[in-house]
């Protein structure tokens, strides 16, 4: 009998034994390995009555010992870290090695979230006028929500939950249905750390138990990453219902290649920014934009050694650099833009279709792809690809490359790679991205910095992670305070207060 992955609601997994469920994949095999329960718009609700019901208390907890069980749930991760790694692997498709590098980028999250106490302290001000003090107080919302992609099982959930429950509130957990095994276990161990029951829930669903989040009163905030499309309507649906949204939408990261770079360090950094977990990352470069034909003829030749070189199997094979997408329909959509690319005119180096790991025929593989001679009216520049597919577009100069990253709709993720310091400081000030690196081919802050793109990548004033994330899960209440002598009458004023 297929194994059926639980809910984790009010403190206990939940298996329901009717209603709607979908299937879970093992995408190097093909096979169905489990179905995943899909909550009806009624479960949800009971999910935010329990999360409704514990955050109150939780709340009360002084921030000091809600760190305390931040720092639990961190040591209990990595006890079972080799473990929540596999299981990862199993339903995404990631190599093991890419995925707990997804589980301990999440790890950093909990770590600065950790730092409550110093993070939510407000501000004091005495003598602000005649016997009177000003300060301000973070609180949290309440009850919040976060709605997590296929990508990141583990990080992103991660990111999010860490400076909720940190600021006091209670959390719920839409996870992808692709890959849920992951946060369920996340869930459980929070609950071993010592979290409340009902402070930490995984609801499992698809569009309607979104819809219910998005419009239920009692969601405070939501937290969304994934396709541009659905965040856009996540955070207008969200808007709408009154609650404060943060949603990260697709990416089209570019990589600007000077004619001073060191090629041979542009094209491994390329490699494994463009071809690791299948491309299937928001911070993936997918096109490299060489400077000048001398620079861009080098270039190709030696990322189209490269690729030749690449070594795709089964996730959790030895010696493995990518396994398979997460879906049959990934690898049917990601051909579809390849078939595109030819048909209009794009120089193909590498084509990847119709790849096939022997004794895994059925499993979702698709081998890598690199194409040459791309200009930026094609499908695949203007739009996210999501999957391992690198493009080159050709640039004449400093400024046409700079002028490509800054014009398209997406501006998640860039990087420039240059031996030259004043190139590198113009690159930075001036492109039009929301996160830069330099000589970094995946330039995804540090966890005490805020993680969050610009224009069709980023909808929402604070990002992820950093003090940002504080912001979003808190709300700030200011008081005026005055103590006075018995003996002191001003009698009435009908004037607005001033400093004066």
């Amino acid at each position: 009998m297929t194994r059926t992955i639980p809910h984790f609601v009010g403190g206990s997994l939940l298996t329901p034994d009717a209603g709607r469920f979908s299937d879970v994949f093992d995408p190097s095999t093909g096979a169905v390995q489990a179905r995943v329960p899909l909550a009806s718009a009624d479960d949800v609700r009971r999910v935010i009555d329990d999360a409704e019901a514990a955050q109150p208390a939780w709340a009360a907890t002084n921030p000091q010992k809600r760190a305390r069980v931040l720092l639990r749930f961190l040591d209990l991760v990595h006890r079972d870290m080799d473990s929540l790694a596999r299981l990862l692997s199993s339903e995404h498709g990631k190599t093991f090695d890419d995925a707990k590098g997804d589980i301990q980028r999440g790890l950093e999250v909990i770590e600065f979230s950790a730092g409550a106490p110093h993070l939510l302290k407000g501000e004091f001000a005495t003598g602000a006028g005649t016997g009177i003090d000003v300060y301000s107080m973070r609180q949290p919302l309440g009850v919040v929500a976060g709605i997590t992609p296929f990508n990141f099982p583990a990080m992103i959930p991660l990111w999010k939950a860490g400076p909720a429950l940190a600021a006091g509130n209670s959390f719920i957990l839409k996870p992808s249905e692709r890959d849920p095994s992951v946060p369920v276990r996340l869930a459980e161990l929070f609950h071993e750390a010592g979290l409340p029951a009902g402070v930490f829930n995984v609801v499992h669903g698809d569009k309607e138990a979104v819809d219910t989040l998005l419009t239920d009163p009692r969601i405070q905030a939501v937290g969304f990453v994934g396709s541009t499309p659905i965040a856009e309507y996540i955070y207008s649906t969200a808007a709408a219902h009154g609650k404060r949204a943060q949603c990260f939408g697709g990416a089209k990261n570019h990589m600007v290649v000077m004619p001073d770079a060191d090629l041979d360090q542009v094209a491994d950094a390329l490699i494994g920014a463009g071809y690791g977990s299948a491309g299937e990352r928001c911070m993936a470069i997918s096109v490299a934009v060489p400077v000048g034909e001398e620079t861009a003829d080098a270039l190709a030749a030696k990322l189209a050694e490269r690729v030749a070189e690449l070594r795709v199997g089964p996730s959790l094979a030895e010696g493995v650099d990518y396994g398979p997408l997460v879906a049959r329909s990934a690898v049917e959509r990601v051909e579809g833009y390849i078939q595109q690319g030819v048909d209009e005119g794009a120089t193909l180096l590498a084509d990847g279709r119709g790849f096939t790991v022997p004794g895994h025929e059925a499993g979702f593989y698709l081998g890598p792809t690199l194409f040459d001679h791309v200009t930026t009216d094609m499908a695949i520049y203007r739009e996210e690809v999501f999957g391992p597919v690198l493009v080159i577009a050709r640039a004449a100069d400093y400024e046409q490359a700079l002028a490509m990253a800054s014009d398209h709709e997406f501006g998640n993720g860039v990087s420039i790679f240059t031996r030259d310091g004043d190139a590198a400081r113009d690159f930075t000030a001036r492109v039009n991205v929301g996160m830069v690196g330099v000589n970094v081919p995946i330039p995804v802050p540090i966890a005490y910095f805020s993680f969050g793109g610009w224009k069709k990548s980023g909808f929402g004033d604070l990002n992820q992670h950093g003090t940002d994330a504080f912001r979003f899960y808190t709300k700030t209440k200011t008081v005026t305070s005055r103590w006075l002598s018995d003996t002191v009458r001003e009698g009435a004023s009908f004037v607005i207060p001033t400093m004066s």
